[in-house]
Protein backbone atom coordinates (compact mmCIF):
# COMPACT_ATOMS: atom_id res chain seq x y z
CA UNK A 1 0.00 0.00 0.00
CA UNK A 2 1.38 3.56 -0.96
CA UNK A 3 1.74 5.68 1.93
CA UNK A 4 -0.36 8.83 1.98
CA UNK A 5 1.05 12.00 1.20
CA UNK A 6 0.34 15.50 3.81
CA UNK A 7 -3.28 17.04 2.90
CA UNK A 8 -3.06 20.47 3.96
CA UNK A 9 -6.43 21.71 5.55
CA UNK A 10 -7.94 25.47 5.82
CA UNK A 11 -7.71 26.28 9.37
CA UNK A 12 -9.49 29.55 10.75
CA UNK A 13 -7.77 31.09 13.69
CA UNK A 14 -9.67 32.79 16.16
CA UNK A 15 -8.57 35.11 19.56
CA UNK A 16 -10.71 35.92 22.14
CA UNK A 17 -9.46 38.28 24.01
CA UNK A 18 -10.73 42.05 25.86
CA UNK A 19 -6.85 42.75 26.14
CA UNK A 20 -5.04 41.57 23.03
CA UNK A 21 -4.84 43.08 19.72
CA UNK A 22 -2.88 41.88 16.53
CA UNK A 23 0.10 42.76 17.59
CA UNK A 24 0.20 41.42 21.48
CA UNK A 25 -1.31 38.56 20.43
CA UNK A 26 1.44 35.70 21.02
CA UNK A 27 -1.05 32.69 21.18
CA UNK A 28 -2.95 33.43 17.84
CA UNK A 29 0.39 34.13 16.60
CA UNK A 30 1.83 30.94 17.76
CA UNK A 31 -0.98 29.07 16.10
CA UNK A 32 -0.32 30.41 12.85
CA UNK A 33 3.29 29.58 13.08
CA UNK A 34 2.58 26.16 13.91
CA UNK A 35 0.12 25.55 11.39
CA UNK A 36 1.95 27.19 8.96
CA UNK A 37 5.11 25.25 9.39
CA UNK A 38 2.76 21.77 9.54
CA UNK A 39 1.44 22.73 6.03
CA UNK A 40 -1.76 24.10 6.49
CA UNK A 41 -3.37 27.04 4.88
CA UNK A 42 -4.85 29.85 6.86
CA UNK A 43 -8.67 30.46 5.68
CA UNK A 44 -9.06 33.28 8.13
CA UNK A 45 -7.64 35.38 11.04
CA UNK A 46 -10.09 36.61 13.73
CA UNK A 47 -9.78 38.56 16.83
CA UNK A 48 -12.45 38.99 18.96
CA UNK A 49 -13.79 40.31 22.12
CA UNK A 50 -15.15 38.02 25.37
CA UNK A 51 -18.86 38.61 24.13
CA UNK A 52 -20.65 35.72 24.15
CA UNK A 53 -23.28 36.58 20.94
CA UNK A 54 -20.12 37.76 18.94
CA UNK A 55 -18.36 34.73 19.14
CA UNK A 56 -21.02 32.54 18.66
CA UNK A 57 -22.10 34.64 15.38
CA UNK A 58 -18.26 34.58 14.26
CA UNK A 59 -18.58 30.99 14.99
CA UNK A 60 -21.70 30.06 12.77
CA UNK A 61 -20.43 32.14 10.26
CA UNK A 62 -17.40 30.11 10.27
CA UNK A 63 -18.70 26.97 10.62
CA UNK A 64 -21.12 27.93 7.22
CA UNK A 65 -17.82 28.99 5.21
CA UNK A 66 -17.23 26.59 2.98
CA UNK A 67 -13.35 27.31 2.13
CA UNK A 68 -13.16 26.68 6.26
CA UNK A 69 -12.32 23.29 7.46
CA UNK A 70 -11.05 23.63 11.01
CA UNK A 71 -11.66 26.31 13.60
CA UNK A 72 -9.34 26.92 16.16
CA UNK A 73 -9.58 29.42 18.89
CA UNK A 74 -7.69 30.78 22.25
CA UNK A 75 -8.98 32.45 24.87
CA UNK A 76 -11.79 32.61 27.03
CA UNK A 77 -12.19 28.85 28.11
CA UNK A 78 -11.18 29.61 31.97
CA UNK A 79 -13.71 30.07 35.21
CA UNK A 80 -14.22 33.93 35.12
CA UNK A 81 -17.88 35.83 34.23
CA UNK A 82 -15.70 37.08 30.80
CA UNK A 83 -14.92 33.42 29.83
CA UNK A 84 -17.86 32.50 27.63
CA UNK A 85 -16.08 30.67 24.37
CA UNK A 86 -17.40 26.83 25.30
CA UNK A 87 -20.55 28.50 25.84
CA UNK A 88 -20.81 30.83 22.63
CA UNK A 89 -19.66 27.43 20.81
CA UNK A 90 -22.45 24.88 22.61
CA UNK A 91 -25.66 25.44 21.02
CA UNK A 92 -23.42 24.74 17.34
CA UNK A 93 -21.88 21.62 18.42
CA UNK A 94 -23.52 18.80 16.37
CA UNK A 95 -21.24 15.82 17.67
CA UNK A 96 -18.66 16.58 21.12
CA UNK A 97 -15.57 15.22 21.05
CA UNK A 98 -15.06 14.95 24.91
CA UNK A 99 -11.23 13.03 24.48
CA UNK A 100 -10.16 16.53 23.15
CA UNK A 101 -11.03 18.35 26.69
CA UNK A 102 -10.12 14.89 28.58
CA UNK A 103 -6.63 14.40 26.86
CA UNK A 104 -5.47 18.29 26.67
CA UNK A 105 -6.12 18.35 30.86
CA UNK A 106 -4.32 15.25 31.31
CA UNK A 107 -1.46 16.28 29.09
CA UNK A 108 -1.43 19.42 30.33
CA UNK A 109 -1.06 17.94 34.32
CA UNK A 110 1.99 17.13 33.83
CA UNK A 111 3.23 20.96 32.74
CA UNK A 112 0.93 23.03 35.48
CA UNK A 113 -0.40 20.37 38.31
CA UNK A 114 -3.78 20.56 39.12
CA UNK A 115 -4.18 24.02 37.87
CA UNK A 116 -5.74 22.48 34.91
CA UNK A 117 -8.78 22.43 36.48
CA UNK A 118 -9.65 25.59 35.48
CA UNK A 119 -9.75 25.02 31.84
CA UNK A 120 -12.46 24.63 29.85
CA UNK A 121 -10.98 23.61 26.35
CA UNK A 122 -13.42 21.62 24.09
CA UNK A 123 -13.41 20.21 20.42
CA UNK A 124 -16.51 19.95 18.48
CA UNK A 125 -18.05 18.92 15.52
CA UNK A 126 -20.15 21.32 14.45
CA UNK A 127 -22.20 20.52 10.85
CA UNK A 128 -19.09 19.57 9.05
CA UNK A 129 -16.14 21.79 10.44
CA UNK A 130 -13.64 20.88 13.27
CA UNK A 131 -13.99 23.01 16.46
CA UNK A 132 -11.28 23.27 18.89
CA UNK A 133 -11.26 25.88 21.45
CA UNK A 134 -8.10 26.20 23.66
CA UNK A 135 -6.69 28.45 26.80
CA UNK A 136 -5.68 31.66 25.83
CA UNK A 137 -1.45 31.26 26.75
CA UNK A 138 1.16 29.95 24.53
CA UNK A 139 1.98 26.91 26.47
CA UNK A 140 -1.81 25.41 25.97
CA UNK A 141 -1.81 26.57 22.19
CA UNK A 142 2.12 24.37 22.10
CA UNK A 143 0.75 21.69 23.97
CA UNK A 144 -2.47 21.27 22.28
CA UNK A 145 -1.02 21.71 18.75
CA UNK A 146 2.19 19.83 18.82
CA UNK A 147 0.61 16.91 20.77
CA UNK A 148 -3.22 16.26 19.51
CA UNK A 149 -4.41 18.53 17.05
CA UNK A 150 -1.48 18.51 14.53
CA UNK A 151 -1.05 14.72 14.69
CA UNK A 152 -5.20 14.84 14.05
CA UNK A 153 -5.03 17.38 11.32
CA UNK A 154 -2.26 14.84 9.65
CA UNK A 155 -4.26 12.09 7.54
CA UNK A 156 -0.42 10.21 7.96
CA UNK A 157 -1.37 9.48 11.39
CA UNK A 158 -2.15 6.40 11.91
CA UNK A 159 -4.63 4.30 13.81
CA UNK A 160 -6.91 7.32 12.23
CA UNK A 161 -6.88 10.80 12.41
CA UNK A 162 -9.60 13.53 11.82
CA UNK A 163 -8.04 14.57 8.70
CA UNK A 164 -8.76 11.36 6.52
CA UNK A 165 -13.19 11.42 8.04
CA UNK A 166 -13.37 14.89 6.65
CA UNK A 167 -14.89 14.23 3.80
CA UNK A 168 -17.20 11.75 5.36
CA UNK A 169 -18.71 14.48 8.03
Amino acid sequence: MAALDFLPLAVAVVTVSDTRDLQTDTSGALLLELLAAAGHRIAERQLIQDDLLAIRQLFARLRDDPRVQVVIATGGTGVTARDVTPEALEPLVSKPILGFGELFRSLSYAEIGASTIQSRATAALCDKTLFFVLPGSRGAVRLALEQIILPQLDRRTKPCNFAELLPRF
